[in-house]
């Protein structure tokens, strides 16, 4: 039995190119500063004591910069590559970390989290690009799957850190952050395989060439913003992501709050969502794509993933019993693993690379939105008829996102909508 896992294990990491594993060590060294955002609602009312409502206009303000980022982000990859876009929004999100702490007025703190996220955001999409460029259609599922890993390794590292130095201070959030970023831009800079020749071809020739420079554009460029199907799709993952996010925004406040945990405490929890994806989610992927290789069954996949989340939520409404924070975690962290993966590989297979900045970007954008709609909603929401109501919504947006996918998955409507694709797979 134990030789059997010992080879699953080893098969899903088996056959990932060495920049994608490059790529994914600096996601780690990143993310294991990733400190602020998660506690960021904490910072802002229990040490500058914003209202509840000031602190969700700030992280609606939050989501703003988002969003311009990652459409900046895609038309700059699409223009001059991924590796300097990755490069620059690292450093220099890093040094506006830094300056961030001593903003303390409220107006000033709209315009810093706007900024910031402008900066740093542009990460985003070309990141995905790059990944993307590293991978083929065998491990590209897999190749997110070990960034999200690195992600959400460095995510238990720096959520669980977090939750101690913001015991102690919370201005040590920023200083970690901050210097995190910078030394993750050094590591891409030193590491990361020299700029070469952008391939003429929609797909790489090499594995290990750069696409740094512009693509070429010989072949004529379909527009994601232009793609019905994918945007269909993009509207039941915002619904999904508006959701999930409030495990970043509000829910931390909610286990304070109504729960009465520690900042120690929730930090724990949160590192547990990380390490689970940590040690379970590469041979999930791996195993789920062996035995229902069909796209149908994917999006089949996603919408349970989506269902997962929602009955999270759903949870939550039962009673202010401390272990239901527990139990949350846990059904979210499945949901993610089992959603969040294929709604990437989808993104980058409805594309090419002379446009793989614009689809990465609009997947990306889907997060960047929910971030100004699901705080600032979700905090007049709480504020305004309870903790309990917004979890009611939040489960009620999954639910339609789950019948969504649902719906998609359906042999006649499937079908109907792969017939309009690039490909004869979505997948």
């Amino acid at each position: 039995m134990s030789n059997r896992v010992i080879q699953l294990y080893r098969n899903a990491y088996q056959g990932l190119s060495p920049s994608v594993w490059l790529l994914s060590g600096v996601m780690l060294i990143n993310r294991c500063g990733t400190m602020v955002l998660p506690y960021l609602s904490l910072y802002l009312t229990q040490k500058l004591h914003y209202t509840v409502a000031q602190t969700g206009v700030v992280m609606a303000l939050y989501g703003c910069g988002a969003i311009v980022g990652v459409y900046l982000g895609g038309r700059l990859t699409d223009r001059f590559g991924f590796a300097p876009v990755q490069l620059y929004s690292l450093f220099f999100g890093g040094v506006f970390l830094l300056g961030f702490q001593f903003v303390t007025d409220f107006t000033a703190m709209c315009g810093a989290a706007f900024c910031f996220t402008l900066l740093g955001d542009t990460f985003r999409p070309a990141n995905s690009a790059a990944i993307a460029h590293y991978s083929d259609e065998a491990n590209r599922t897999r190749a997110f799957s070990l960034n999200r890993l690195a992600i959400n390794l460095g995510w238990a590292v720096g959520g669980g850190l977090g939750g101690f130095l913001a015991g102690i201070d919370y201005s040590l959030l920023f200083w970690a952050d901050g210097l995190t970023c910078i030394l993750a831009a050094v590591v891409l800079y030193l590491t990361l395989p020299r700029a070469q020749k952008a391939p003429a071809s929609p797909e790489p020739i090499s594995a290990e060439s750069t696409h740094a420079t512009p693509p070429s554009r010989s072949e004529p460029v379909q527009s994601a913003y232009r793609d019905g199907y994918f945007l269909r799709v993009m509207g039941l993952t915002l619904l999904f992501v508006c959701a999930f996010i409030l495990m970043f925004s509000l829910l931390p406040l909610y286990f304070k709050q109504v729960l009465h945990l520690r900042e120690a405490q929730i930090g724990l929890l949160m590192s547990l969502n990380g390490l689970l994806i940590v040690a379970v989610e590469m041979a999930l992927v791996f195993t789920l794509e062996k035995r229902l290789p069909d796209a149908r069954s994917k999006l089949m996949i996603i919408a349970l993933g989506v269902g997962l989340t929602g009955l999270a939520y759903a949870v939550l409404t039962l009673s202010t019993w401390p272990g239901l924070a527990l139990i949350t975690i846990l059904l979210m962290t499945f949901g993610e693993m089992l959603a969040m993966p294929f709604m990437q590989t989808l993104a980058v297979t409805r594309s090419n690379a002379q446009n793989r900045g614009q689809y990465m970007a609009l997947y990306s954008m889907a997060w960047a939105i929910s971030q100004l709609i699901s705080p600032l909603l979700g905090a007049q929401i709480a504020g305004s008829a309870g903790f309990v109501t917004l979890w009611w919504v939040a489960a009620g947006a999954c639910t339609l996102s789950t019948a969504g996918f649902w719906w998609l998955s359906r042999p006649t409507n499937f079908q109907s909508v792969a017939g309009k694709m690039q490909g004869s797979d979505p997948f």
